[in-house]
């Protein structure tokens, strides 16, 4: 029977928010048994306390955004793919600002911080969302399914119908080392004229080629290029590791997912929880051994590296 875990001691991280450019400090805390991830906005008074869980959730355009009682805390989306894809079950985010700081883009300075504080074996059984009938949620052309399965395996696509970055598909089983290794490193990514766009309407004002991928017509403007050629379904899947965990435990099933986001995975988690005969909330088992990563071959450009 697995146990549950959090951090040993308190890490701290500091950069700059992806929308506001404000410098924002970001303190990941050990918390007790049964307390989940709770977000907390430390510059108020009082403090605002945001659970994880989905039903806080209340934007999915730009990022993963949580509030209550008109207090938000945007982008936390991938600090949570960290605390998820490590094994983390119970942690307090303190944050001084309305969004998490972007860093690299990536959950790899997440997951390094997680792994400086080390992880502290608590006394109470770990309890997972163990799916039991498939789920499935469509949007157009864009789908997402949620099967059973053993442990948390996802097969993501996705597809810019002919432009670049094309169509990537990967398959992964995530253990925490598996998504240290294989999704922790990838970035955002986004279209110049997109974040151009956004600037106009006063977001990404710290988006910049140090926190994101950034596209223009088929070439990456990044001059030290992907830090893997399948960096941008990989990002996807990093978000989904995050967006999942609002379902309130870890989820023990296989997502598939065709041209996904975190709009179609919180209709998900929120399908999911809907329905009661769908899944059942278990005591976890230990970590079987990774499936091997099954990445399909993906034609990148040489003008992506230019």
């Amino acid at each position: 029977m697995a146990k549950q875990r959090t951090l040993r001691k308190t890490v701290k991280l500091e950069g700059v928010g992806l929308h506001t450019g404000r410098t924002i400090r970001l303190r990941l805390r050990p918390a007790r048994p049964g307390t989940g991830i709770r977000f907390r906005r430390v510059d108020l008074d009082p403090v605002v306390e945001i659970p994880a869980l989905s039903r806080f959730v209340v934007d999915t355009r730009l990022a993963t955004v949580l509030g209550r009682d008109g207090v938000e805390i945007s982008t936390v989306e991938h600090c949570l793919a960290a605390l998820a894809g490590l094994g983390v079950d119970n942690a307090l985010v303190d944050v001084d600002g309305p969004e998490a700081p972007i860093l690299d883009g990536s959950a790899r300075p997440f997951a390094a911080a997680i792994g400086r504080a080390g992880l502290a074996v608590q006394a109470a059984p770990r309890r997972v969302l163990r799916v039991r009938k498939p789920i499935r949620v469509r949007d157009g052309d864009r789908y997402v399914i949620l099967r059973p399965g053993q442990g948390l395996v996802l097969s993501y696509s996705i597809d810019f119908d002919g432009r670049f970055p094309g169509d990537q598909h990967y398959v992964l089983q995530v253990t925490p080392e598996a998504f240290r290794r294989e999704l922790a490193p990838a970035r955002t990514f986004g279209f110049l004229h997109e974040v151009e766009y956004l600037r106009s309407v006063g977001k990404a004002r710290g988006g910049s080629l140090e926190n994101a991928v950034v596209l223009d017509g088929d070439r990456v403007l990044n001059p030290e290029g992907l830090r893997m050629p399948d960096e941008f379904v990989r990002h996807k899947m990093l978000d989904a590791v995050g967006d999942l965990l609002l379902a309130g435990a870890p989820i023990e099933g296989h997502l598939v997912v065709h041209k996904g986001g975190h709009a179609l995975h919180d209709t998900l988690v929120k399908a999911l929880l809907s329905r009661p005969d769908a899944y059942e909330v278990v005591e976890a088992e230990p970590v079987r051994p990774a499936l091997r990563p099954r990445p399909r071959p993906v034609a990148v450009p040489l003008a992506a590296h230019a």
